[in-house]
């Protein structure tokens, strides 16, 4: 099939609406409207727990991986650059979804899978430094907001592809600003931490979170 096929199909694989439709089988909820309000897997270990997250996680990554993984292959074109593209309506699928009002998540997982395909040692890196700022603060918010600028470092230092690399660096940018919120309540001491612990002042219903 035409590139121009498979570049739909990216985004309607990339917006559908993992957390949502876990809300609805596991607890009968409309994940919009608990928690932060926010269709991702942190908004889904919050509201519906880690199993459930987990999954929702691995989703949502698959959303960015196969199209940028298999769908060149399959495209009939030569041009690796409708990898990049399939990549990019995946993400955007995952943040507006046509499914649910174009209400979604904020990318991280998707574009993660994507660069999974793209850039490996770059998802790599991103994903040491995930983990380890996970694990040292507790705050998924920030430990987002660590892997992006970790990918994008990673991307200068490494990709030779301009394209890959402004993908990176416009993906890491919209990452910490969708995080703005999170931000301000970091510095302010307020930011929710993951197993239910939280810094004083911490709302667990405010909107903006991760």
């Amino acid at each position: 099939m035409s590139p121009w096929v498979w570049l739909p199909v990216s985004y309607l694989l990339g917006a559908i609406p993992a957390s949502y439709i876990a809300g609805r089988v596991v607890r009968g909820i409309d994940l919009r409207e608990h928690g932060s309000g926010n269709l991702g897997a942190t908004n889904a270990l919050r509201v519906l727990g880690p199993k459930v997250a987990a999954l929702v996680m691995i989703i949502d990554l698959l959303k960015g991986w196969v199209p940028a993984w298999f769908f060149p292959q399959w495209d009939g074109s030569l041009r690796w650059e409708w990898a990049l593209a399939y990549g990019a309506a995946a993400i955007a699928g995952h943040i507006f979804p046509v499914y649910v009002g174009f209400r979604g998540g904020k990318g991280v997982a998707t574009a993660a899978g994507v660069f999974l395909a793209l850039a490996p040692v770059a998802v790599g890196v991103g994903l040491v430094v995930w983990l380890g700022v996970l694990g040292l603060f507790r705050m998924v918010s920030l430990a987002s907001i660590g892997a992006a600028l970790a990918l994008a470092l990673v991307l200068v230092a490494t990709e030779s592809r301009a394209a890959v690399l402004w993908l990176g660096i416009v993906v890491a940018a919209f990452v910490i600003f969708a995080h703005r919120a999170n931000i301000g309540r970091v510095a302010r001491g307020e930011e929710l931490r993951i197993g239910g612990r939280r810094v004083p002042g911490a709302d667990t219903r405010r909107k903006g979170e991760p």
